[in-house]
């Protein structure tokens, strides 16, 4: 036996149970991903699961929501700092390779699972190509307009199996040359929530959280890595346009990566002592949900804005390039960081909210049971940990184009 934060840890051949390792880095992965790892722990007992938190997760600044997880009563949560003081990516990537590449070779899991396009994403792909373990890549193949387009395909590449949101994003898959028969489509997980008859009341969230609103509006806004020497004058553009249209707002810090200091100096500065908003570092994803679907819009550029808020109803203010190409979606108004832009669409957007009718493209809401059944199959251990590259078939334009 072994002992990892706390929890005795068998290792050998003789185990029975398959040990899968989940890597969360922020409040919104664990959101997406908590369906998935309360569906292990389910009846019958096949798996041993383990979660790897670290990222956002342990900063106090973010509201440190390791705690969320703990809240949850899953078993097995190692927790591990790996961000510096500057928000810097490379060394959070460095730093979480370190320290979950120790983890892996401690516990042996059979199969790590990592979603979307975070550092922490990356680091956990990158420790198993290098440790010869499965990865699992959840809602691999979309697309967006920032580094995360990057760092989402590679951890594609180093992944073994994908659990993807739709068939747009299994056909990119094979683009990019990954065998058919390891995509799975399972929709979004996220939804598997949106869906759930526990969430809590509207007027529970409000009171928890202390929001006297009737109505409001949600603002997130991140920065953009790859084009942060305008960020501040966006952000005072973006925040006077919202603070001007004479609403009410429940607005969330930034996720924390390069430019978010600057984000929230702006904040500082602008909203922490208006009434007509609250500000919060952080939500519980549930009760963000319930705010979500009783907004009266969302503004900023949150995949939130582009994923749940049209399966609501809910209409949206995307700012900027950070979601670029992601939907076309009508509930979506996609204007640039500019005061005149911001002002004008949220007036657009808030009157949209009265007809708009859900719009679901990601899923029915059982993701969790397609992601059991599909780690249920023996076949699915047996995938090879050596990668091969798979060409499309040659076209009738590709052999008159040679």
């Amino acid at each position: 036996m072994r002992r990892a934060c706390g929890c005795a840890v068998e290792v050998g051949a003789d185990r029975l149970k398959k040990r899968v390792v989940f890597l969360s880095g922020t409040r919104a992965d664990f959101g997406k991903i908590k369906s998935l790892i309360r569906t292990l722990l389910q009846p019958p007992f096949q798996f041993d699961v383990h979660i790897f938190a670290t990222g956002m997760h342990m900063e106090p600044k973010y509201g440190f929501t390791v705690e969320e997880i703990q809240k949850c009563g899953f078993p097995n949560i190692y927790r591990f700092i790996n961000q510096s003081s500057q928000g810097l990516m490379d060394r959070s990537l460095a730093h979480t390779v370190l320290g979950f590449g120790d983890y892996v070779r401690l516990i042996q899991p059979d199969l790590i699972v990592v979603h979307g396009d975070r550092v922490e994403a990356l680091a956990g792909a990158m420790v198993g190509a290098l440790s010869n373990v499965r990865v699992a890549h959840i809602e691999g193949g979309e697309i967006s307009g920032t580094v995360d387009e990057l760092i989402r395909h590679s951890v594609t590449k180093m992944s073994h199996i994908h659990f993807v949101s739709n068939e747009e994003a299994k056909r990119r898959l094979v683009q990019l040359g990954e065998p058919e028969p390891s995509i799975h489509v399972i929709g979004s997980p996220d939804v598997d929530i949106m869906n759930s008859p526990d969430l809590p009341s509207l007027d529970e969230v409000k009171a928890y959280y202390e929001i006297d609103f009737d109505r409001y509006g949600i603002l997130v806004f991140h920065p953009v890595t790859t084009s942060v020497d305008g960020l501040r004058e966006e952000t005072r553009a973006l925040l006077h346009g919202v603070l001007d249209s004479g609403r009410n707002w429940v607005a969330i810090y930034p996720n924390s990566d390069l430019g978010s200091d600057i984000i929230l100096e702006e904040y500082d500065r602008l909203l922490r002592d208006r009434v007509e908003v609250r500000l919060f570092p952080s939500l519980r994803f549930e009760s963000m949900l319930v705010l979500l679907k009783y907004a009266e819009l969302i503004v900023g550029n949150s995949s939130m804005g582009i994923r749940e808020a049209p399966y609501y109803g809910v209409p949206t203010v995307n700012v900027g390039s950070r979601q670029a190409g992601r939907s076309a979606n009508p509930n979506i108004v996609t204007v640039a960081p500019a005061y005149d832009e911001v002002r004008g669409a949220i007036d657009r957007a808030a009157q949209l909210r009265t007809w708009l009718k859900p719009v679901q493209e990601f899923g029915r809401g059982d993701s969790h049971q397609r992601f059991r059944a599909v780690l249920e199959r023996g076949d699915i251990w047996g995938i090879s940990v050596q990668k091969q590259f798979c060409d499309l078939p040659i076209t009738a334009f590709d052999r008159n184009a040679a």
